[in-house]
């Protein structure tokens, strides 16, 4: 038995990418919806009768939706599973984005805004902790920064079919808003085949099951570490996440998420505030700069996120969006100083998107990740729906100079309460370990410690607490 090896400890294989993959369509549809929002509501205000406060609700929507669903979706995950939310729930996307096209009211495209944040909210919740679970740890990171590449894909994808489509006809607006559907469906028949995650199984004292997943999936040398205790009743989720032991990751989860995504939407906010700064008269043209440099960011995130600790990225991209942001915010430049700066600045922080998927679920064991993901993802949302809401009335009191200085000190806050408070997780174990067990304890068939396995193990591989 000498020759097992964990899951967390193979090389990258086909299946771990396919894994990868079906889980961007959730992330893809979310940039997708809340990018193509914006050009559909403003086609839409006079079929729909719509006056600044609806077009404020619609807007909205959807980030109050994911609020709410992944706050839910997150105990029933940790309960329940991850495969049938995360294998049905694109089929139920899809159905309801095309719901949108015969929406004769404001009220109902309000209800089904809100119904597919809701649904994006759960599959935030489900596809990053299924992701992560699959992954091998040397490659985990860039697994799940391939879905924060396809949210920045969405969002771009959603500002050149809206560009593309607002002149076809007076319907294009319906047409815009359900084309969302059409990524949830291709991405379907990729999820039906993915199967729950063993190290969840293993956790529910589901052994059999687990084992024969990995060993179907990967060969019959592949094995699972997990605690002794790991059948054992447990408390309820919400009580763990702020128990001693884990409400210091809880905070760095909610605050770290929160801290990033308000001056994220606050740029996207005032885009066209820094095009006039740069003299862009064709907006299509300067909105494209944008989005190409916010995938041009995603790609770096790509590229440096399995390179550099996990700290060293979280707390250096906090402070370089931050100083980025205020130059660009006091300083004088002329049209190309001011571009170079608010390339950096979008780069710096659409990289720094990247740990929005990976650092989450490396913060919490199996029976809490699909919870304290979802604890992330509300707080990170409430505060995006907040700022979208607040930011435009700040800057109609205050000036938008004062308004963005309060997103570098958003973004100084964040850096340093994670200087102070987050933990460094890139090389751990993600299957929970207890550090007074035997070195990875191992199961047999049944669930069960074995100890003829325990060679399996690296020795100088770290174990999640």
């Amino acid at each position: 038995m000498s020759n097992q090896v964990l899951l967390e400890d193979l090389p990258l294989r086909p299946f771990h990418i396919g894994v990868a993959f079906s889980g961007t369509g959730g992330q893809f549809s979310d940039g997708f919806v809340l990018g193509i929002i914006g050009i559909a509501v403003s086609m839409a205000a006079l079929p729909l009768h719509l006056d600044a406060l609806w077009m404020g609700l619609l807007g909205a929507a959807s980030l109050a939706g994911l609020f709410i669903g992944s706050m839910l979706a997150g105990p029933i995950a940790d309960r329940h599973g991850r495969r049938t939310i995360f294998a049905y729930d694109m089929l139920l996307f899809a159905v309801v984005s095309a719901a949108q096209y015969f929406v004769t009211s404001a009220s109902q495209l309000l209800v089904l805004r809100l119904a597919l944040g809701l649904i994006l909210g759960a599959d935030y919740v489900v596809s990053k902790s299924l992701v992560t679970e699959y992954s091998p740890r040397r490659y985990r990171g860039r697994l799940l920064s391939v879905l924060a590449a396809a949210w920045a894909a969405g969002y771009v994808g959603a500002y050149l079919v809206g560009f593309t489509m607002r002149d076809i006809g007076p319907d294009a607006w319906r047409i815009m808003l359900a084309a969302s559907g059409v990524p949830a469906l291709l991405i379907l028949p990729f999820r039906l085949i993915v199967p729950e995650s063993p190290m969840w199984l293993m956790k529910r004292g589901r052994g059999d099951e687990a084992l024969a997943i990995v060993r179907r999936r990967f060969g019959p040398e592949v094995t699972l570490s997990t605690t002794t205790a790991a059948t054992q009743q447990r408390k309820g989720a919400w009580s763990q996440l702020f128990s001693p032991r884990w409400r210091k990751n809880t905070l760095v989860g909610c605050v770290f998420y929160t801290c990033q995504v308000i001056p994220y939407f606050a740029l996207g906010t005032f885009a066209p505030k820094v095009l006039e700064a740069l003299h862009v008269k064709d907006k299509f043209a300067g909105g494209l700069v944008y989005n190409i440099l916010l995938l041009v960011g995603a790609a770096i995130g790509l590229l440096l996120i399995d390179r550099i600790s996990r700290r060293t990225f979280l707390i250096g991209t906090f402070y370089l969006a931050a100083l980025g942001l205020a130059v660009l915010t006091y300083a004088s430049f002329g049209p190309i100083g001011t571009m170079l700066v608010f390339g950096f600045f979008a780069c710096i922080l659409s990289a720094a998107a990247n740990l929005e998927f990976v650092y989450p679920p490396e913060l919490f064991p199996t029976h809490l990740r699909a919870s304290g993901v979802g604890l992330a993802v509300a707080s990170s949302r409430f505060g995006s729906a907040i700022s979208t809401f607040l930011l435009p009335i700040a800057v109609q009191q205050v000036g938008i100079h004062a308004a963005l200085g309060v997103c570098v000190a958003v973004l100084l806050f964040g850096g340093v309460f994670c200087h102070f408070m987050a933990p460094e997780t890139g090389g751990e174990s993600v299957s929970d370990v207890k550090s007074d067990s035997v070195a990875g304890d191992q199961v047999d068939a049944a669930g069960h410690p074995d100890a003829t396995l325990a060679t399996a193990a690296p020795s100088g591989s770290k174990t999640r607490l």
